[in-house]
């Protein structure tokens, strides 16, 4: 499946690293299967990227 990630906000890099199996386009990511990844750290990322969204939209 694919999700779509804001691009900029702090701990991009890190939680990627700690996600697992997955691909990434410039705001997509791509992702086979959940046994794939670590869920925690997918939750951690749309979190981190619902933040950053809601930070530069104001």
């Amino acid at each position: 499946f694919t999700l779509y990630i804001m691009d900029g906000f702090e701990k991009k890099d890190e939680l990627l690293n700690k996600l697992g199996k997955h691909k990434l386009g410039k705001s997509c990511l791509y992702i086979n299967k959940l046994d794939d990844i670590n869920i925690h750290v997918l939750k951690e990322i749309i979190n981190e990227s619902l933040e950053y969204m809601k930070i530069k939209n104001k």
